[in-house]
């Protein structure tokens, strides 16, 4: 048997570092019985995290904490639109300002590199650049949507699924309905605005962050130093908020750069109006869904269509190089070109239409997409498609709970008696929803959802106030997340999602004027107050 990292043999006990030469050489064993749950020690039990003293103490170090001897501090100048590169650049007043070390020209824009981050943040602030015209310049949030909206009238509809037979699902429909939903651009705006130190001495480089994969970071720096990969050194620090920002490495990258050209340790830091402003987002999505219900509330018919950017495609032309760090610029650009003319042309990115038919029943279902890309960057946004899809598909089952008579949740659990899992987590929240004791103005709704191999369901008490502000009061989530490692980890974790769920819905939008993204601070892209906090109440099955 096993124990605390030990074989045991009778009463003998061996680390199993002493196994690690023979097991190399032996076959992968198909059929090992595991430890039954009843033994489990830790997995299943409640226990104090790794980190906890730290974050409390505030002895945590981040990536923006790193401090090492030698460091110069460099701030990015970049374009008000995205993918916009500098034409001229007048750089002499800023090289006479106080501290400034040197203006670099670099990928993404103009690196100024100072003593102190406050000198290099004035210092380009003082640069006068004029950058080349893109044809963003053109788009504002109307004209997203309206483009989003023309789209799914158009013949650029590419199917993603088609199951089963859908005229005769239509046929069978005592009611159909049709309803539109949009959601914004949304930007990632962790706490820890996205940041790197990187040292190179020599043949060997050593970087400080806070990332989402280490070895794209190590490919990153290979790609631009090229050093060997086996010479790099990264320290991943604890990070301020990953939600997939910290996935797209363009700051690696950048500070790569500033780097090799001043020939010091340096900090690369982004503002926070950097962050907001030039990073990369979630799509805006524009969705149509038509359904049928039949006399008994069933689902007969379900077609899906979604309008937007895919998210696969930026995602990918910015892990590429980090992926074959040795391969030609050429090559690069030609995989990733390919990889986004598939999926405008040919096929769905799964990451588009992710959560728009999955929860259900649904014996016809149709899901169709129309690729439209203005050409704001993206990437993986927490839930990354379901971020969307489960708002748009949530909307419309209480509408057709509605036009059916049924309440919310007796129609989800009748059109999911095919989805065990999810169905059992509905059936606890009708039980937990029966005890709620509402007071006068306050009013429930209810929503499930099913992304990641986790079914969950939510019930919000919420009050709508005499000038139409939306109040949530409480939130009580069930979910069924497979095995709980760690049981009080996973609640600490849907507490956290209800209240950046409630930011990107009371709060949140990324609006462009000119192509140029609106918002650049928390005054206008606010994060949920304390005030605006529900309790919440998880309850895990």
């Amino acid at each position: 048997r096993t124990d605390n990292g030990h074989v045991v043999a009778g009463e003998r006990r061996y680390p199993y570092g002493d196994f690690i030469g023979t097991a190399a050489t032996l076959e992968l064993p198909e059929a090992t019985p595991l430890k039954p749950a009843n033994q489990f020690k830790y997995i299943g039990s409640e226990f104090t995290r790794v980190d906890a003293l730290e974050k409390s103490t505030g002895t945590a170090q981040f990536g923006i904490d790193a401090d090492i001897p030698g460091m110069v501090y460099a701030v990015v100048a970049r374009p008000p639109v995205a993918g916009a590169k500098p034409i001229r650049v007048e750089r002499e007043h800023a090289l006479t300002m106080p501290g400034i070390i040197a203006v670099i020209d670099i990928s993404s824009g103009v690196a100024v590199v100072a003593e102190r981050y406050w000198y290099a943040q004035q210092g380009a602030k003082a640069l006068h650049i004029e950058w080349e015209q893109m044809p963003l310049e053109s788009v504002d949030s109307a004209s997203v949507k309206a483009d989003l909206a023309a789209a799914l009238e158009g013949d650029d509809v590419i199917e993603a699924t088609n199951e089963g037979d859908m005229e005769a699902g239509f046929k069978a429909a005592k009611h159909q309905h049709t309803s539109d939903y949009y959601a914004p651009f949304l930007a990632h705006a962790p706490l820890e605005p996205v940041n790197a130190t990187l040292r190179i001495e020599g043949e060997r480089a050593e970087l400080w962050t806070g990332v989402q994969s280490i070895q794209a970071a190590q490919g990153l720096v290979e790609r631009v130093t090229g050093l060997a990969r086996g010479n790099i050194t990264v320290h991943n620090l604890y990070l301020g908020g990953g939600f997939g920002r910290r996935g797209t490495l363009t700051h690696i990258v950048e500070v790569a750069e500033i780097a090799l050209a001043v020939q010091k340790p340096v900090q690369l830091l982004w503002s926070r109006e950097n962050d907001i402003q030039n990073g990369l987002y979630r799509p805006a999505s524009y969705m149509r869904i038509t359904a049928g219900i039949s006399d008994e509330g069933l689902i007969t018919a379900w077609h899906a269509s979604r309008a937007g950017a895919n998210i696969t495609g930026d995602t990918m032309t910015n892990l590429l190089p980090a992926m074959f760090p040795r391969m030609p610029k050429s090559m690069l650009n030609g995989l990733a070109g390919s990889l986004e003319y598939v999926f405008s042309n040919w096929a769905v990115d799964p990451s588009s239409v992710e959560g728009l038919h999955e929860t259900y029943d649904l014996p016809n279902a149709l899901v169709t997409h129309a690729t439209v890309d203005h050409g704001l960057p993206t990437t993986f946004w927490r839930s990354v498609g379901h971020s969307y899809t489960a708002f748009a598909v949530e909307s419309m089952i209480d509408e057709l709970a509605e036009q059916a008579g049924m309440d919310p949740i007796a129609f989800r659990l009748k059109n999911t008696e095919g989805k065990p899992r999810m169905h059992r987590v509905l059936q606890r929240a009708e039980e937990l929803i029966a005890d709620y004791q509402v007071p006068d103005g306050h009013h429930l709704g209810v929503a499930c959802h099913s992304s990641f191999f986790t079914d969950v369901a939510q019930i919000a008490e919420v009050s709508v106030s005499d000038k139409g502000d939306i109040h949530v009061h409480r939130v009580t989530c069930v979910a069924d997340v497979g095995t709980a490692v760690n049981p009080d980890i996973v609640k600490a974790q849907l507490e956290g999602a209800v209240m950046f769920a409630l930011t990107a819905t009371l709060h949140g939008s990324i609006d462009l004027e000119a192509g140029a993204v609106v918002q650049s601070n928390f005054h206008n892209y606010p994060l949920l107050r304390m005030n605006e906090a529900p309790r919440v109440d998880v309850h895990l099955i």
